[in-house]
């Protein structure tokens, strides 16, 4: 695994843990040589991992669309800048650069990202690890969400396999290294309440 990209928040949020902990999530990829993809700012948390990993001679690599920010928002210290046309663009350059993705605390963008690469797991587009860095316990009502889509029989059951969930970022990247990607019932199966609960 050379390079993770994490999907995050242009701020930085109400508590001091989402800073220390994405932080730290940065100093683990720079021990395990793993490269951070990102969205290029340097505001909000997206802006500390990417310098916390810039401070400690990690590499990180963002990616933006031109024109669309004002310059002011990108990082003008990042190892690799990569411009592109639009955000449709973005999301792909950043999924083709990564071997895995975790999306950390964020607002409605970070949850667009995490819910299309999740989407593209279900349909076999890709076979990389998808995480999430539960800060917080901030995706609590996602982890549940995805298991009503479930319950009401939206999702089969084996598909929340395709998400790893940590609180702790060793073990976080630990299994994502060792992830092998689970087999997933069939998507088109019309599944019957029994076969849920």
């Amino acid at each position: 695994m050379k390079r993770i990209c994490v999907y995050s928040g242009s701020n930085l949020g109400v508590r001091p843990e989402y800073k220390e902990m994405t932080k730290k999530l940065g100093l683990v990829l720079v021990k395990n040589n793993i490269e951070l993809v990102y969205g290029g700012s340097k505001f909000g948390l997206m802006g500390e991992i990417a310098n916390h990993m810039l401070d400690n001679n990690g590499c990180v690599t963002g990616v933006m669309p031109g024109g669309l920010f004002p310059n002011e928002v990108i990082n003008d210290r990042l190892t690799r800048f990569i411009e592109v046309k639009n955000m449709h663009e973005r999301k792909q350059t950043m999924a083709d650069l990564s071997d895995g993705f975790i999306a950390i605390p964020g607002g409605v963008g970070t949850f667009e990202e995490l819910f299309e690469t999740f989407s593209w797991a279900q349909l076999g587009i890709h076979k990389k690890p998808i995480g999430i860095f539960n800060i917080s316990n901030f995706f609590d009502s996602f982890i549940a969400m995805m298991q009503t889509i479930v319950n009401e029989g939206f999702m089969n059951p084996s598909n929340t396999k395709l998400v790893l969930v940590s609180t702790d970022p060793d073990e976080l990247i630990r299994q994502m290294i060792h992830y092998t990607p689970p087999v997933l019932g069939n998507k088109w199966q019309q599944l019957e309440p029994s076969a849920i609960k």
